[in-house]
């Protein structure tokens, strides 16, 4: 079975809008992930910046306490939010590239060239008992080192295939891609999880990359919410993933 992760940021990026700097407001990115649980989501995850644009400390470890899936925390790899990841003790960590002036996070790691230090980032998550994902573009080397390192999990990052989508031409390169990277993280051992750009509209055409564990989602079902609410944009992001072939 597919399993879908409901990513918060969005809804933690629209309370900072009216109540930037303030310890309460609204909308609540923690009762949002108590509403997609409940809506069936498999997990629940979040990305702690080092700039604080959205996701904040405190809405971390309330998350922690009350999140009954899985908590799979996005960060960068720097000392700071490594150190709070270990005493935060999610399920999983996403170690995803980060940049100041970017909207969100654009582009995967680059592994090949940093594999010094996520590999002892590696290390220290595995000794703590927290899987590790790498968020990577869907490239042979970049998936080879990530093998490399002893991670768990990488995530595909399908922006591009979200770009490219509405082209059938481009449509069908970055689904070739994205297959031929599945095929060869889970050949390495790893375990394939996606996203970015996914949305209610090119989600079912993933369903031919094999191999897939899981898909984060989160500005698509947070802006489908705006209209249905947040528990139907769940069950209908859900609904899409049933009949994943695997």
């Amino acid at each position: 079975m597919l399993k879908l992760g409901v990513n918060i940021d969005h809804v933690a990026t629209l309370r900072e809008a009216r109540y930037r700097g303030q310890p309460q407001g609204e909308p609540d990115p923690v009762l949002a992930a108590q509403i997609s649980e409940a809506a069936g989501a498999h997990g629940i995850t979040a990305h702690l910046r080092e700039d604080r644009r959205h996701i904040q400390d405190r809405d971390i470890w309330r998350l922690r306490e009350v999140v009954k899936t899985r908590l799979n925390l996005e960060m960068a790899n720097i000392p700071a939010i490594v150190t709070l990841a270990l005493k935060l003790k999610p399920e999983i960590v996403c170690l995803v590239p980060e940049k100041r002036m970017e909207v969100t996070t654009e582009g995967g790691l680059d592994v090949v060239a940093n594999r010094a230090s996520l590999a002892e980032t590696c290390r220290q998550m595995r000794d703590a008992g927290i899987e590790v994902s790498l968020f990577i573009d869907p490239d042979e080397r970049q998936i080879d080192a990530s093998a490399r390192l002893g991670c768990e999990f990488i995530e595909l990052h399908t922006g591009q295939y979200a770009r490219q989508f509405p082209d059938a031409a481009g449509r069908e390169q970055e689904l070739a891609r994205l297959t031929a990277s599945a095929r060869q993280a889970h050949a390495l051992g790893l375990r394939v999880n996606a996203g970015h750009g996914l949305n209610y509209h090119n989600l079912t055409a993933l369903h031919q990359v094999p191999h897939l564990v899981e898909l984060n989602i989160g500005h698509s079902i947070i802006s489908r919410a705006i209209t249905v609410g947040l528990g139907t944009a769940v069950a209908e992001m859900l609904r899409l993933l049933e009949n994943y072939p695997g």
